[in-house]
């Protein structure tokens, strides 16, 4: 299984930090790696979402449909996509509470036969970047709101 971990403070509370993650239909204004999505925010929900294909070509998207695995308002977010043997991931959000607002921690862990090919490096140097800026535009975006 590889991992991508990332951490951010929010200056919000979880509730409007959770609010920006669910409105899936929104996700074009604000999102730098799953730059569309449509679908229900409940668990179990359908959510058809592009997003850019870091192990791709600069600019490469990917389409795909993928179900809510864990929504717990206010609190976690997953989704997890297939590709049979090829690829699975499932990328997740955590909101806590702090004192400053909320502790994000955003990440996926993947497997499959893809998965297997990315380097310790490969994460790091092509997808890190990708998960930390989606952590800067959803903290941007809430600010935004108010």
């Amino acid at each position: 299984m590889k991992q991508i971990r990332t951490e951010a403070v929010i200056s919000a509370p979880p509730a409007k930090v959770w609010a920006v993650l669910t409105d899936f239909a929104r996700y074009h204004e604000w999102n730098p790696l799953n730059i569309a999505a449509e679908g229900e925010a409940r668990a179990g929900g359908k959510i058809r979402t592009t997003f850019l294909n870091p192990a791709g070509r600069p600019g490469a998207t990917i389409t795909q449909t993928v179900t809510l695995t864990l929504f717990e308002p206010y609190t976690a977010l997953a989704w997890s996509g297939v590709v049979p043997l090829l690829f699975h991931g499932t990328h997740h959000f955590t909101l806590e509470p702090v004192a400053e607002g909320t502790r994000l921690l955003h990440g996926e862990d993947m497997g499959g036969l893809i998965a297997m090919t990315f380097s310790a490096e490969k994460l790091e140097r092509d997808f890190r970047p990708h998960y930390v800026a989606v952590n800067q535009a959803l903290a941007k975006r809430v600010a935004a709101l108010g």
